[in-house]
């Protein structure tokens, strides 16, 4: 049987921690701003990081979310085993995120001439004015036996194993964790049970005393062989109504999700005018019509490529550079030197506060947002330690953003998910495992919108049609997309189960159906007359502006980008 190794996410929350052809007339491109608008979606999320070693071992990286005090703080998670516990960092998060989050790239070309008022500044006569605007102690040994307990980064932590066998292992432990300071809410205890007696032990967190809540990072857990799976249940006791949910499974192959159903949307649901106001919505309506229990895949591809997104050559080189005791020879300004390098990184203010001899009235939040702002301290130099601080710094900062690269070189393809989950959903943990028959997924979306201006129409209020990469047509008016989540279309162009080999099993089609919900035709609806009646160019005329038949569009970018900044006025003016 293979081993499962578990993590909690958002177990925090648990605990009372935790706290988006016109064939008639030519058409004309219409400039850089308005061609590739590419909208990326980035989801406020829990995040994880799955890693997979060649030698079957999984390592996982939480990020923790949690806003109150410091000392309510508790973050408790199932566990199998012993695993290896570290810091990562969540800037480390944020620079995946940027560069995995799915991209919608509409590239929008105009067909015919649209009407469009001359702006004020050549109504008037005249240029317009832009608007101003402590050692664990416990009960029963023979309960409650304490397998590993140390200090990292701004945690202490302690791993509980229980006696097999023995009446409310969870009750137990957490009345074990209340009498050892950890601020645990027993109502809790219940969603831990079937882990416990299951044979699973117990992982829990709290901040070190004098931490604050703003030092809170990510923790890295290293397991033994096995399948890399989240303990979903837990969470349910203090999830939010549709949590979303990031995961980034890195190993040999693309990832799959074992025991839920992979999610295809229905890219028609997307507005991809601004993707952000409803990706959300379709992902959660998605995953609603897969029982609440699947995943959108929304990239897979090498994983090298972002080892150095998450922490880059460069900065390496910078420490590299900051640690020649050669330069140390006026501390004071190596200090703000090495601050300004690496300030806002995950524990820069823990260096500061703890290593810094601080000039009087400035605290280490004041000195690490602007170290240049402040004169030397008197006698600095003899009470500033250049040994601790650097030793602070490759622990707190340095460190843990190079053990999360090391999580991208050592893969070979990183796949991200992507899903929404209510506390009814959450009744089976989900599990990744790998397919090596599967083909990457890009995470940038590509559609086509085509402008259909008459002399009649302003552009703002003109018809177009989009041709999404799968040759089906959106046709719309104005600023509004036509279609909405739960409005009648199935979210999920197909749902998949996938295995270890193969292309998997398509459990739901729906393709025909949404395709007979949309126009059949990418053609223009009604073609313009092939020349404008005098006057009718407005600003187009008046600026000398032409559309050219296979042209660059130079002309339309400038006329549009009049338009996007005297629009408002002049439809104001009728």
């Amino acid at each position: 049987m293979t081993q499962t190794n578990h993590l909690g996410l958002a177990t925090a929350g648990l605990f009372g921690a935790l706290a988006a052809l016109g064939p008639s007339a030519p058409a004309a491109a219409c400039g850089g701003f308005f061609c590739d608008q590419t909208q990326p979606v980035e989801q406020a999320a829990e995040r994880i990081i799955f890693h997979r070693g060649g030698d079957g071992t999984v390592t996982a990286v939480i990020q923790i979310r949690y806003a109150g005090p410091a000392e309510e703080f508790a973050w408790v998670l199932p566990v199998a085993g012993r695993p290896a516990v570290g810091v990562s960092s969540d800037l480390a998060f944020t620079r995946l995120s940027n560069a995995t989050s799915p991209q919608y790239i509409l590239t929008t070309t105009v067909d015919g001439a649209c009407y469009v008022d001359p702006p004020p500044s050549l109504q008037d006569g005249g240029f317009a004015a832009a608007d101003a605007s402590a050692g664990p102690s416990g009960p029963d040994p023979g309960e409650v036996t304490v397998v590993d307990s140390g200090a990292v980064g701004p945690y202490d932590y302690v791993i509980l194993s229980l006696t097999p066998g023995a009446p409310e292992p969870a009750s137990v432990a957490v009345e074990w964790l209340r009498e050892n300071g950890y601020q645990i809410d027993p109502s809790g205890a219940a969603r831990l049970a079937p882990y416990l007696e299951g044979g699973m032990n117990l992982l829990a967190f709290r901040l070190t005393k004098g931490t604050d809540a703003g030092s809170i990072r990510p923790v890295v857990l290293g397991f033994g062989a096995g399948l890399a799976t989240i303990p979903i249940r837990p969470t349910a006791v203090a999830a939010v109504a549709d949590m979303p949910m990031i995961v980034w499974v890195l190993g040999p192959h693309r990832a799959i999700p074992v025991n839920y159903r992979a999610l295809e949307l229905n890219e028609a649901l997307i507005d991809w005018l601004d993707p952000t106001t409803t990706y959300d919505a379709v992902v959660t309506e998605a995953a609603n019509q897969a029982g609440g229990q699947g995943f959108v895949t929304e990239m897979s591809g090498p994983a090298g490529e972002l080892s150095t997104v998450v922490f880059s050559d460069g900065e390496e080189a910078r420490w590299a550079s900051l640690t020649d005791r050669a330069t140390w020879e006026a501390p004071w300004w190596r200090v703000t030197d090495a601050i300004g390098d690496f300030r806002r990184y995950d524990g820069m203010g823990d260096v500061i506060a703890a290593t810094v001899p601080l000039p009087d009235g400035v605290d280490a939040d004041q000195l690490e947002a602007c170290p240049w702002c402040f004169s030397e301290p008197e006698g600095f130099a003899d009470a500033f330690d250049v040994d601790a601080f650097l030793a602070a710094m490759e622990a707190l900062v340095i460190e843990p953003m190079r053990v999360t690269r090391r999580l991208f070189d050592t893969s070979s393809v990183v796949t991200r998910f992507y899903t929404t989950m209510s506390a009814d959903e959450m009744t089976r943990d989900p599990s990744f495992a790998f397919n090596p028959d599967l083909a990457p997924i890009d995470r940038t979306r590509r559609a086509r919108r085509v402008i259909e201006c008459s002399p009649d129409v302003r552009l703002p209020d003109a018809p177009w049609r989009v041709v999404l990469s799968n040759g089906l047509v959106v046709r719309g008016r104005g600023n509004r997309w036509p279609y909405r989540a739960g409005a009648g279309m199935p979210a999920n162009a197909r749902i998949l189960r996938y295995g270890t080999e193969g292309q998997g099993d398509v459990l739901i089609d729906n393709s025909a159906a949404i395709a007979a919900a949309l126009p059949h035709r990418d053609e223009r609806l009604a073609s313009p007359p092939s020349t404008p009646p005098p006057g009718s160019g407005g600003l187009m005329e008046a600026m000398g502006c032409h559309a050219a038949p296979g042209g660059s569009g130079g002309a339309w970018a400038l006329a549009l980008l009049a338009f996007a900044a005297l629009g408002r006025r002049s439809r104001g003016r009728g």
